[in-house]
């Protein structure tokens, strides 16, 4: 074999067999002749390792020139054909099969949390502890994307509708809810030109009366969902399950400025450091929103406010039912924490997102913004002080039944507040209430402070 042959690239090779081709074309003489020779023999079986099947080209004597161009383009046409298979190969190798695989697994999660669910159904928390979430199912949970679906539904909602699909829509939206037309400042339809704007209808003066008796009235419609005394730092979600204090307020540096919790300190310690007076106790009130009800939320008490802290986390549903069965749901959900003073001492309101809530408006601070993208707001928690050490802070006084911010759809309010030890409510796990209506007991002290007034 000729050494020549041999070193040459595979692109010489090619060329030569095209001159042969071309050669035998001219001299008109059969190929098998010309192939006969030592000399192209060799040649063209060093080729043949050199050149791969989907390259090779016909070098038929009787085709010519208009042969070896088919050839050529049906070469690159397999040559594609064989490229967009590898591709698509890898594609199924790689993203494919893992894609469906956890889709299975997710799909198995899914349904053990559905025959879970179906199993709580009749059974409260407080009978079968057994039946609260584990971490892997709100994980599984967690996966749905409902920070993105509350996104949608808050820009399909904001929607401008025809004047002629405002009758039967917004009518069957209350009908399906129960919305109390007749209380609505304006109970025409016609005048609302998308579904966010009627879930923020205000209503008609004097149809939600203040309770001046009260020291501490609702600050929203809504259904009570718990109550009670905070325990060793801990509340009751429900009956039966509760979350912490301190995950859900967070550091408690807003009376002194930023500053290190103390390391080691216990949900208990966390609960005495907020008490301005230590013969107080601390309070709390969980009302849920649904969404035929009243979506704007007001002051609870005469206060005013001085911090305000942003958890932006998820957006998970905050119906009964979710918070019978998800531990510590509210500390999970995106929440805005108002904390500030009253006559008592601490006072707290926190308005929560939930699902297709994530819009929380609060009238008095502009620059909150809620519903945001992880890559908007990526820290855990962002701090506003409304004191007087800051620049552009803003004390925010608020009176009693005083509007304070809206939500779109519906939510929940949760109240922490420092109050005597005599303090006792008058309201029942499950009962509706109404914006206004008073929460507590009036007590001998509360009689004698309001006599004194």
């Amino acid at each position: 074999m000729d050494p020549k042959v041999e070193s040459c690239p595979r692109s010489q090779t090619i060329k030569t067999t095209r001159r042969l081709s071309k050669c035998t074309s001219l001299k008109s003489e059969p190929f098998e002749d010309i192939t006969s020779s030592p000399k192209v023999s060799t040649l063209l079986e060093a080729s043949r390792p050199l050149t791969r099947p989907i390259f090779r080209r016909s070098v038929s004597s009787s085709a010519g020139e208009s042969n070896d161009g088919k050839a050529t383009v049906v070469s690159a046409m397999a040559a594609t054909t064989a490229f967009k298979g590898a591709k698509s190969s890898r594609w199924r190798r790689f993203v494919l099969k893992p894609f469906v695989f956890v889709q299975f697994f997710f799909c198995i999660g899914l349904l053990a949390i559905a025959l879970k669910q179906f199993r709580r159904k009749n059974t409260h928390p407080a009978q079968s502890p057994e039946l609260i979430a584990k971490d892997w199912e709100i994980l599984y949970y967690r996966i749905i994307p409902f920070r993105a679906i509350s996104r949608a539904w808050g820009w399909l909602t904001n929607c401008h509708l025809p004047v002629w699909v405002r009758q039967p829509l917004l009518g069957l939206y209350a009908r399906t809810f129960n919305c109390n037309l007749e209380e609505a400042m304006d109970g025409n339809l016609d005048n609302y030109s998308c579904l966010a704007e009627f879930f923020r209808r205000k209503l008609k003066n004097g149809v939600r009366p203040i309770d001046s008796a009260s020291t501490v009235v609702a600050p929203s419609d809504g259904t009570v969902l718990n109550f009670g005394r905070v325990t060793a730092g801990m509340m009751e979600q429900v009956k039966g399950v509760s979350y912490s204090l301190g995950e859900f307020l967070g550091p408690a540096y807003w009376r002194n400025g930023p500053e290190v919790q103390p390391a080691g300190q216990t949900e208990l310690e966390y609960e005495k450091s907020l008490l301005v007076n230590k013969d107080n106790d601390l309070f709390h009130c969980v009302i849920y929103l649904a969404p035929g009800d009243y979506h704007c939320f007001h002051s609870p008490v005469d206060w005013t406010v001085n911090f305000r802290r942003h958890f932006p986390g998820a957006l998970l549903s905050v119906n009964p039912s979710i918070a019978k069965w998800v531990a510590g749901l509210f500390s999970l959900n995106e929440r805005a924490v108002y904390v500030g003073r009253w006559k008592h001492g601490f006072f707290s309101m926190t308005p929560v997102g939930a699902t297709n809530v994530g819009s929380i408006r609060v009238y008095a601070d502009e620059k909150l913004r809620t519903n945001c993208t992880k890559w908007a707001l990526p820290l855990p928690y962002y701090d506003r002080y409304m004191g007087p050490t800051e620049s552009d802070s803003d004390v925010i006084p608020l009176h009693k039944g005083e509007m304070f911010g809206e939500f779109n759809l519906g939510s929940t309010i949760v109240l922490i507040f420092e109050a005597p030890r005599d303090f006792e409510f008058n309201i029942r796990p499950g009962e509706k209430i109404r914006m206004g209506q008073s929460l507590h007991v009036v007590g001998s002290s509360v009689k004698q402070e309001l006599a004194a007034h």
